[in-house]
């Protein structure tokens, strides 16, 4: 008899040890997985806010000039060369008065004073035509020079104003694009850290479960030995009237199959 209470009571210890061991387990493992929820949690507070890298984005347009008052038409300012028709008029006036002075002095008549009169004139007309035609192309060519520099100023303007709005765009987009990579990087940071949280309180609750299993298995076990123990004394005869296990004088009753 003595053995089979021997044997149930080594049975409720290995019970209690292994579920003892196993109840520490799963409290430390619950412990763990509490602390791994609110740091979980925390994480997932503290996460950055969803941005828009082009808030900051604006319009350029104000950068684009109206170029229209700078333009002219220098065409506009031709004037008639009229100071070579003032010379002919004074010199034919000059040429006819010198003519009529000659011919008075030299007693000429009438139809020689005429044809010198005439030469003169064509002369002078000839010297006038060709002064008054140098200074319109001279005008002409000033007002197309005019012209052209106009437009090389405003080609120039123009030119300018489009590397200040393309420097401007590509300023602009850079920094949009620097605070995408900024958010992505630390996105992906925190995406890491929160994942490694969440398995390692996955873990926890795994473990604590694990325990929780390991400690009721413990008791089944113990449970399981003491039904084994009285199983094989019932079988044995130990607990049969006059058998030799309730003999006093055999303390030591024989351990059967």
């Amino acid at each position: 008899m003595s053995g089979i209470l021997v044997g149930v009571g080594a049975s409720l210890l290995g019970g209690f040890i292994g579920s003892s061991g196993a109840r520490k387990r799963r409290k430390a493992a619950e412990k763990a997985a509490r602390a791994k929820e609110r740091e979980l949690n925390k994480l997932e507070s503290n996460r950055q806010a969803v941005i828009n890298p082009y808030e900051g984005t604006t319009s350029l347009a104000g950068m684009a000039k109206d170029l229209s008052s700078e333009m002219s038409n220098p065409f506009a300012s031709l004037g008639v060369a009229t100071k070579a028709a003032e010379i002919q008029i004074e010199e034919s006036d000059i040429a006819l008065a010198n003519t009529l002075d000659t011919l008075r002095a030299t007693g000429s008549g009438a139809g020689g004073a005429t044809a010198l009169a005439m030469a003169a004139l064509k002369s002078k007309k000839g010297v006038a035509a060709s002064i008054e035609q140098q200074e319109a192309k001279n005008e002409q060519l000033k007002a197309q020079g005019e012209a052209s520099l106009q437009a090389q100023k405003i080609a120039e303007q123009q030119r300018l104003q489009g590397i200040q709005i393309s420097e401007g765009q590509r300023v602009q987009a850079a920094d949009a694009a620097g605070k995408q990579f900024e958010f992505n990087a630390k996105e992906t940071r925190e995406t890491a850290k929160i994942n490694r949280v969440a398995g390692q309180l996955d873990n926890q609750k795994q473990a604590a479960a694990q325990a929780a299993a390991d400690q009721s298995a413990a008791w089944a076990g113990a449970f399981s030995g003491i039904g084994s123990t009285v199983s094989a004394g019932i079988e044995s005869g130990a607990f049969k009237e006059g058998g030799s296990w309730l003999n006093p004088a055999d303390p030591t009753p024989p351990i059967t199959g």
